[in-house]
């Protein structure tokens, strides 16, 4: 005869493990084929409000609820009645979950319950910027880095973190939830050294179908900004990459004369 323990974990094994699912930045063809199935098969989908695509949560058999006025205590208590009694739940984030996604905390009440999870990555709003100002974030040369990050206002960011610290790099950064703080932006950004004429573009609402996309440099970007009145929803990229017209050294990836282990250069025969 099993003990406790062992039918304990039975049961918990014949549950359905609770998805974090990113639902990408806004275009709902750029949610993964898994994350659309998950939805599809889901009995219960609670998504974080005004940022997820409606039409995703279109002709789904789920109960749906709106996190966007409930506290961690409350998502909470849905997920884990939902789970006792078998259902196949789905938590559905902006973007990428693992990006500003808060899904720690999460997780630390999941594992606290012996729950089990997964989580399936979405396209970040940084990734699509990048796609929607056609362009890479890294170019030989030019910057083989790319920062991640945002300026402290009512959430702070650890110290050593500051814009004008991670500034000294020179990297290319993508700089989430800090258009309405774009005089401390560039004010601080040009602090870390990046000169006046660094290449800055702003993507609102990143593949919505009223994005709107700014290109200028620090010296120009926070009038522009300003004159259009974007106050939030943008990413804020910097760095040379952005910089328009032939990149100042190819790749060596297809360069004729160099070797690789799929292909003998011309320069080394």
């Amino acid at each position: 005869m099993k003990n406790t323990g062992d039918n304990q974990q039975a049961k918990t094994s014949s549950r359905h493990h609770v998805h974090f699912v990113g639902a990408g930045p806004g275009d709902p063809e750029l949610i993964t084929v898994k994350g659309q199935r998950l939805l599809r098969e889901a009995d219960l989908v609670i998504f974080t409000g005004s940022l997820v695509p409606r039409t995703l949560l279109d002709g789904l058999m789920a109960e749906i609820h709106d996190s966007a006025g409930m506290n961690l205590d409350e998502v909470f208590a849905l997920i884990l009645k939902a789970w006792k009694n078998g259902k196949r739940i789905v938590r559905l984030h902006t973007g990428d979950p693992s990006i500003y996604g808060a899904i720690n905390e999460q997780i630390a009440l999941l594992r606290g319950h012996a729950i089990p999870f997964t989580v399936v990555p979405g396209v970040s709003s940084g990734t699509a910027s990048a796609a929607a100002l056609k362009t890479e974030l890294t170019l030989p040369e030019v910057s083989q880095t790319v920062i991640f990050t945002r300026r402290g206002g009512r959430t702070p960011v650890p110290e050593g973190e500051s814009l004008s610290s991670l500034a000294t790099h020179q990297a290319t950064m993508m700089i989430f939830l800090s258009v309405g703080m774009i005089d401390d932006v560039v004010a601080e950004l040009r602090t870390g050294g990046y000169p006046a004429d660094t290449p800055v573009a702003i993507v609102e609402k990143v593949s919505w179908p009223d994005e709107r996309q700014l290109r200028g440099t620090l010296a120009t970007i926070a009038a522009q900004v300003k004159e259009i009145n974007i106050t939030k929803t943008a990413i804020i990229a910097v760095g040379r990459v952005l910089a328009e017209g032939p990149p100042p050294v190819l790749s060596k990836l297809y360069d004729s004369a160099f070797t690789h282990g799929f292909r003998q250069g011309t320069g080394d025969s």
